[in-house]
């Protein structure tokens, strides 16, 4: 089956640098040489971006959730009144509302997009903002409160639905009205996560880890979701830097990467290891915290997670060399791709006019939607 492309939304703001999305003070910064360049993530930039997306042959942008970004419930729903067939997958965490409130804002957001959402449950991997929200729960608890959180959303959309566990005790859980329920996107590398994924969810996401890494992450989850008698579709969350060369493409890394302090790297690293996340500690120990070798893989450069939490790989070559690696790890099983790029809004396009029509070539991308799913 071909892949499915998705892009970003910068709702933290945007730059031509990477930077950085806190200290985890409770301040939000940028690096110094990259503070003058910042685009706020306000709605006309994100339409644009959104837009950028659509015409490029995306399928759908992924919108984060952070302490740093624009809420992704109500930035995605503004910005479906801008497009006509982008698919919104919204980042959220379960900690955060109700089950059953989640079930009707999807059921609503539904309806207003014409079935265009998509759910991407994130558990939480720092405890320091998870507190800032309220959240005083474990990492392990975190996961037990999402399984049974799934377990109600699930059960709302075709309720009414009775639960009664650890962390919620609903009776009659129910979301009304006509939609078509839409899809879980879910992440995590800990055991407990790798459950939750086989039981509830539709697409488990990975970072881009190298394949060998991604290779034995998936048969782990087809091995859990296979004893639940379910099957799953995989998706892979990638940084991209796609040129017509591949040295046009180093250029660009390169030019992110000095514009990095050896000051600002060690602070980020300090931070960065503080957190809970198995995944983040792998995506750690992909460069240890140096800027040697950071070609971890073929066209694998892990430069962005120098600096940066969650996703912190990026595919670097030309067109033709990112398409090689793109179908590396569709044969692995990965079926869908979220990438991003700095700036969001060009990068977008670098990708759309170079590595789009060379995945379409090669008989690897599905066709753009021409219209959304319809109501059930």
């Amino acid at each position: 089956m071909p892949v499915v492309l998705h892009w970003f939304l910068p709702t933290s703001g945007d730059s031509r640098s990477i930077v950085g999305d806190d200290d985890r003070s409770g301040r939000r910064t940028h690096t110094a040489s990259s503070a003058a360049a910042v685009r706020e993530a306000d709605i006309d930039y994100l339409v644009d971006v959104a837009r950028a997306a659509e015409r490029n042959g995306f399928t759908g942008v992924l919108t984060p959730t952070s302490t740093w970004c624009e809420d992704a419930w109500l930035t995605t729903a503004a910005i479906a009144r801008e497009t006509r067939t982008l698919r919104f997958l919204v980042a959220f965490r379960p900690g955060s509302l109700s089950p059953t409130l989640a079930a009707q804002m999807a059921a609503t957001f539904q309806r207003i997009s014409g079935g265009r959402l998509m759910l991407n449950i994130v558990t939480g991997s720092d405890a320091t903002e998870q507190r800032r929200f309220g959240d005083w729960l474990d990492h392990d608890q975190r996961y037990e409160r999402t399984d049974e959180f799934l377990s109600v959303l699930r059960g709302a959309w075709s309720g009414p639905y009775d639960f009664e566990g650890e962390h919620y005790r609903v009776a009659g859980a129910v979301a009304p009205g006509r939609f078509a329920p839409p899809p879980i996107y879910f992440g995590g590398s800990s055991l407990p996560a790798l459950d939750v994924a086989a039981r509830h969810v539709d697409t488990y996401l990975t970072w881009g880890e190298p394949p060998a890494a991604v290779a034995e992450k998936i048969a782990a989850v087809r091995e859990r979701a296979a004893a639940a008698g379910r099957t799953l579709r995989f998706g892979i969350r990638l940084h991209v830097i796609t040129r017509d060369t591949a040295e046009q493409a180093w250029s660009e890394a390169n030019a992110l990467l000095s514009a990095l302090s050896p000051e600002e790297i060690e602070k980020a690293q300090q931070s960065l290891r503080q957190a809970e996340s198995v995944g983040q500690q792998r995506m750690l120990a992909l460069h240890g915290g140096s800027i040697d070798n950071l070609e971890v893989s073929p066209n694998l450069w892990a430069g962005v997670g120098l600096v940066r939490p969650g996703a912190g790989t990026a595919l670097v070559g030309s067109h033709t060399e990112v398409a090689d690696r793109i179908a590396e790890y569709h044969e692995l099983g990965i079926d869908e791709f979220i990438l991003s790029g700095y700036p969001h809004l060009e990068e977008a396009y670098h990708a759309g006019e170079g590595l789009v029509p060379e995945l379409r070539r090669r008989g690897l991308l599905a066709p753009t939607p021409s219209s959304p799913g319809e109501p059930s």
